[in-house]
């Protein structure tokens, strides 16, 4: 049984990855061992609803408990690099979210660590595993619409009205929701080889916590991605859109076009149009419960089964190389050439098992 530890017991656990965790538990897979939160109210709450000691005191203490197998680092943004890198030095398993790290250093450090060890490194967003990206990109992959040409992706909301660490250098909008569409159109197109970027502050003072603060990270983002080939995408997101009635992601070939409805990070189906037929045909989602946490249960199948992730710490490498050169691009007003790549998703190996379960368990729903 693969003992896991949890850092950081805010939302994204208590709503996100621990009904993941819990249904692989109840299959007797998992078990979760130790919490800890810099707020030791809610560290304590959550670890005797667990179960499970409330007493350990540090980040530290947790990574080196020897009952603990998967370190899942849930934390604030700029915590991610530092505590996934002392996980994966104690040889540890890693779990951890978007984005993989707050500077490229941190990144880096984090993917040759991974490479030297026989440990596991997955990093969210976990966009790459989901069936309906699976299901495009085959299509895509077998002509279905020819050469991709052009795409458009799109994902933003009003923004948190809790935690201010959004709104503070290391956080933002990019790092918190356009990697999610940049991974995908990554997942779909390749490497991005240049990217121009228009990033500001469209809203300088929110009220967060109750409290009015002054805004010190990106709310309002358009970048121009550039795959090479005379192959271009571009994605808009933001802290700064209320409302939208359009797909999520777009991708025009020489054939047809594919449209993926819903968010990619919660897929409602896609519509395709072929030239050759002239029809939109429209494809209902196959997995109504997939879920943003969906990484955790892929994990723990990998380690089980000494199988290589689909989502390698390279491809979260290269989204996070191309968000640091969109803001250098905007501050000097220039194209930023792109030389990290993204390798070619390899969906031989995953579990469909994995996908079959979540997609039958009433409890894998969203919450």
């Amino acid at each position: 049984m693969i003992g896991i530890g949890i850092l950081g017991t805010g939302s994204v656990f208590t709503g996100g990855y621990l009904p993941q965790i819990e249904r692989i538990a109840r299959q007797g897979r998992v078990e979760i061992r130790a919490v800890y939160d810099i707020l030791s109210g809610r560290k304590t709450e959550v670890a005797e609803r667990l179960g499970v000691d409330p007493s350990v005191q540090s980040a530290e203490a947790l990574i080196d408990r020897d009952d603990v197998d998967l370190v899942c680092v849930l934390t604030s943004m700029n915590e991610h690099g530092p505590l996934s890198i002392a996980a994966l030095q104690a040889g540890k398993h890693v779990l951890v979210e978007k984005p993989m790290a707050t500077s490229l250093a941190e990144a880096k450090k984090m993917v040759e660590l991974a490479a030297e060890a026989r440990s596991y490194l997955v990093c969210a967003p976990h966009v790459l595993m989901a069936p309906t990206f699976q299901e495009m990109h085959r299509r895509v992959r077998e002509g279905h619409i020819g050469r991709l040409h052009l795409g458009r992706a799109r994902y933003g909301w009003s923004g948190p009205w809790w935690g201010p660490w959004f709104y503070q250098p290391g956080g933002g909008a990019l790092f918190d929701l356009g990697i999610y569409n940049l991974m995908t159109l990554c997942g779909f197109f390749g490497s991005v080889k240049r990217v121009t970027g228009f990033i500001g502050t469209a809203v300088p003072v929110r009220i967060v916590d109750g409290q009015t603060i002054t805004v010190e990270a990106d709310d309002n983002i358009h970048l121009v991605l550039d795959f090479g080939d005379c192959t271009y995408a571009n994605l808009m997101t933001g802290f700064t859109i209320q409302r939208y009635r359009s797909p999520a992601v777009e991708l025009y070939g020489s054939k047809g076009t594919l449209q993926l409805m819903g968010h990619d990070w919660a897929p409602e189906g896609f519509e395709q149009w072929r030239n050759d037929s002239r029809v939109w045909e429209i494809v209902p989602e196959t997995h109504p419960n997939w879920h943003w946490t969906a990484g955790i249960d892929h994990l723990v199948d990998c380690i089980e089964k000494h199988t290589s992730p689909v989502s390698r710490p390279e491809h979260t490498y290269h989204a996070l190389d191309v968000i640091m050169a969109a803001r250098r691009s905007s501050e000097d007003g220039r194209t930023i050439a792109i030389d990290s790549e993204f390798p070619e998703p390899a969906f031989v190996g995953i579990s469909r098992a994995v996908s079959d379960r979540a997609a039958h368990d009433p409890s894998a729903g969203r919450s």
